[in-house]
């Protein structure tokens, strides 16, 4: 950062703050305002972008003790001063400033009280740098607008059972730097679903945010049970004497004990019995089960049981359940 620009920005208006804020007091306003007018937050809004440098370079000044002190010292003796443009005739600028201090006379020439090595070496002598160190120069972190770097972002996928992702429950990984991280999975997460872990990534290489950890869950499939959004889905076999007839029969719950339903007579496959509040349980709400009705027809008919099927046919009026669907066809 040019001196200049010291002289023109007051820092600490800039977040906010008094100027003898500590280090917290400045982190809680730049927080404060960064996430305001973060890039991200703003997407394509150039002012929104531009104060967010200017943020970004008051925090970088004033979070570092050395460059806070030496931006200080500039404020209080150069209140208004500014750089004199090369041949101007201007008095009264940034190297009378400097003229007076060092008894040198108007325009800041080597012999008139000034070091032979210029304002670098002014500012190293004043400050503690040493030779050839150029004013405004990083000594240590980043410098400049953008403010302490964030860390990255690290991916990761982990595989999860069907009942931890329906009802929740507390996993253990391994993070960036080898030590084990609990993470904890929320009831009803999807496959496929992101769960963000926040400051759980790669470290700032200078002091800033650490990153986030971007979990990828991945679900086995259940060999009964099916989601629906918070609804579970289960397919359920009944006999041809069942659906036809009717009955009370026993439906698996997940994680729990069956409960029992009652198929009307005449049911068809394809009909869903509904169990309230037997679903997924989440924050937002809990689902249903619904029980799929299969009607299983055997694959082998002892003999009285063929007779007895052809006499229940015989007994019946003719039937044609695609008549129906025949005569739908047609008429398109």
């Amino acid at each position: 950062m040019a001196s200049q620009d010291w002289f023109d920005k007051d820092f600490y208006k800039t977040l906010g703050v008094a100027k003898d804020a500590d280090e917290a007091t400045l982190k809680k306003a730049y927080r404060k305002l960064a996430r305001q007018f973060h890039p991200d937050s703003n997407p394509g809004n150039a002012a929104a972008e531009a104060k967010f440098k200017e943020i970004s370079e008051a925090y970088s000044v004033l979070s570092d003790a050395q460059q806070r002190r030496e931006y200080d010292q500039i404020r209080a003796m150069g209140s208004g001063a500014r750089f004199a443009a090369p041949g101007s005739s201007g008095g009264g600028g940034f190297e009378d400033v400097f003229g007076n201090m060092f008894g040198g006379g108007g325009g800041g020439r080597p012999g008139a009280g000034y070091p032979a090595g210029g304002f670098e070496d002014i500012f190293g002598s004043m400050f503690g740098g040493g030779s050839g160190g150029g004013f405004g120069q990083p000594s240590g972190g980043f410098r400049g607008f953008g403010g302490p770097t964030p860390g990255g972002d690290i991916s990761a996928t982990t595989t999860i059972d069907f009942v931890t992702a329906t009802q929740g429950d507390t996993v253990r990984l391994q993070g960036a730097d080898g030590r084990p991280i609990n993470v904890k999975i929320p009831a009803g997460v999807q496959d496929g679903q992101k769960i963000k872990l926040r400051g759980k990534g790669q470290p700032s290489p200078d002091g800033g945010e650490p990153g986030d950890l971007v979990l990828t869950v991945t679900v086995r499939k259940h060999p009964v049970f099916e989601r629906d959004g918070l609804n579970l889905k289960v397919t359920v076999p009944v006999t041809f004497a069942e659906a036809a007839l009717g009955a009370t029969i026993e439906v698996p719950t997940l994680g729990g004990e069956p409960v029992r339903l009652k198929v009307a007579p005449g049911t068809s496959s394809g009909k869903v019995l509904r169990v309230k509040d037997r679903g997924v349980h989440t924050s937002k709400g809990t689902g249903d089960l619904l029980a799929r009705v299969e009607v299983v027809v055997p694959a082998h008919l002892t003999r009285e049981q063929r007779e007895a099927l052809e006499a229940f046919v015989a007994a019946g009026p003719p039937e044609n359940p695609r008549r129906e669907l025949i005569d739908r066809a047609r008429a398109v």
